[in-house]
């Protein structure tokens, strides 16, 4: 038989699993007691589920009053349960401002007799300062042939999107990468704005991910996305834009302005205490994040952009771990986090994990629930179980274990590769925690079709799986949260990008 690639790591993978089979991995299993898995039932994560991700809290859109609604129900969640407050001033809460930077209303976008709104029917891919008046042309999709025919100096080009992504780049990425890119170029060339138009796989990206574009760009309070810049603006067009945006002499105006303000999100922080009186200072984070993408524009007559997987599937199951750590509390004392603001850029966890609640050399591990009810019912994913991901072998191997003693999911190791094109790992609140060293995983179902679409209903969560993946996590964590020994750093950790 020919020793292929894949051959290699499946061998890799036996080796790495080799020890763990045999019980000799990261402490002994006989110093775990025995857990609490049965108090985590189905009936409670349906409930809590259908709550969560239900119409009444309008999508939880991060900075709103139904973020902050929906926050309020978990925090009464787990005052009800027993979870002690561990959020500021002796409250679940910690709350901390979204910086948001967005074009206003009075920003003026036409071409030729077509006037144009900013968020309906063109999008302007950053909100900088602008104000340009000048001649358009149209240049095809801005070949270098076609480009030889035109003079582009003093004029807003336009052209049409093309091109292949690889395959170690999404689709998404490579469009929005692309766009930026080219738009410096011709920009260096002499233009004074670029225009986008979209081909037919790009008309895809235009209809489901512009939504956020009209939004603005989001930030801590002094982030790299708070800056506002006086630019040349790139402008993004619908495919329909094709039929017009041709026609020779027509004019192209554009007058954008700028608005900058603070508003709040909230995280929600509670504790369990441990029962050995050494341990019970560290802590086992179980993360998740409560916001998703609120009210926006209605598709096929929904408006309500749920977010029952991305993430009420995850408030779900962090509730259910709670519950089974009141009951039967663990000898370290178990930390639970809900993030805001998530989907505006991991917010909440990257402002926790700078400004922890309890002291951050306490926490010993973060293990993160994201999206955890679709696709298939026997599949899932760890991310952070794979160099360079990977910053503990321990934890990983807990996790392992757990999956080979309980749930058995066959799990897909493509999704935490550094090479997949969608980035995966970089997108969830496992990775602030990650970046400072502190051990990190994330147990994941991966993405589906109704992502981040209205159609992300709890209706369409297999509660089962879910269950399971809690079960999952729940018994990693238990085990991390009984064993003497914290778990182990990576030496040299450090993340491709």
């Amino acid at each position: 038989m020919k020793f292929t690639s894949a051959h290699s790591v499946r061998l890799l993978q036996l080796l790495f699993l080799f020890p763990l089979l045999n019980g000799l991995t990261y402490g002994q299993r006989s110093s775990v007691p025995a857990d609490n898995r049965a108090a985590i039932r189905e009936a409670d994560i349906k409930r809590d589920l259908f709550a969560i991700a239900g119409d009444h809290f309008r999508g939880r859109e991060a900075g709103t009053l139904d973020e902050l609604k929906a926050s309020v129900w978990i925090a009464e969640q787990m005052r009800a349960m027993g979870i002690e407050p561990a959020g500021d001033d002796g409250t679940y809460f910690q709350f901390f401002h979204i910086q948001r930077t967005r074009i206003t209303e009075t920003s003026r976008l036409s071409i030729g007799n077509h006037n144009l709104t900013h968020g309906q029917d063109a999008f302007i891919l950053a909100p900088a300062i602008a104000s340009v008046d000048a001649p358009l042309v149209f240049v095809g999709q801005g070949t270098p042939e076609d480009l030889a025919k035109v003079d582009i100096k003093g004029k807003a080009v336009a052209l049409e999107f093309s091109g292949t992504a690889p395959a170690e780049l999404s689709y998404r990425r490579f469009l929005f990468g692309t766009m930026t890119r080219r738009a410096n170029e011709l920009i260096k060339a002499g233009a004074l704005a670029v225009l986008w138009v979209s081909n037919k796989d790009a008309q895809f990206y235009f209809e489901r991910w512009t939504t956020g574009l009209e939004r603005g760009r989001y930030d801590l309070p002094g982030g790299p996305n708070t800056r506002v810049f006086t630019q040349a603006p790139t402008v993004w067009l619908p495919a329909s834009a094709m039929d017009w945006i041709k026609q020779p002499g027509q004019q192209f105006t554009n007058v954008v302005n700028v608005e900058s303000f603070n508003y709040p999100s909230v995280n929600i922080v509670g504790k369990i205490p441990g029962t050995d009186p050494t341990l019970k200072n560290e802590y086992v984070l179980f993360s998740t994040h409560q916001d998703h993408d609120g009210v926006r524009r209605a598709v096929a007559g929904d408006s309500i952009w749920n977010g029952a997987d991305d993430n009420g599937t995850g408030c779900a199951a962090v509730l259910a771990i709670g519950r089974a750590f009141v009951q039967k509390p663990a000898k370290r004392s178990a930390l639970i986090v809900f993030h805001g603001a998530e989907e505006r850029g991991l917010l909440g966890s990257r402002y926790y994990s700078a400004k922890p609640t309890v002291p951050r050399e306490s926490i010993v591990a973060v293990l993160n629930g994201e999206m955890m009810g679709r696709n298939a019912p026997d599949s899932a994913a760890l991310l952070g179980s794979q160099p360079p991901h990977l910053n503990s072998v321990a934890l990983v191997n807990s996790a392992l274990a757990a999956n080979q003693s309980l749930t058995k999911f066959k799990l897909d190791t493509l999704w935490d590769k550094a090479e997949h094109p969608e980035g995966w790992y970089f997108r969830s609140d496992h990775l602030p925690y990650a970046r400072l060293n502190i051990p990190a995983i994330c147990f994941t179902s991966l993405l589906h079709p109704d992502y981040h679409t209205p159609k992300d209903e709890p209706e369409r969560i297999n509660i089962q799986k879910l269950t399971n993946m809690t079960r999952w996590m729940y018994l990693t964590g238990w085990t991390v949260a009984n064993r003497p020994d914290r778990p182990d750093v990576v030496s040299g950790f450090k993340l491709e990008r």
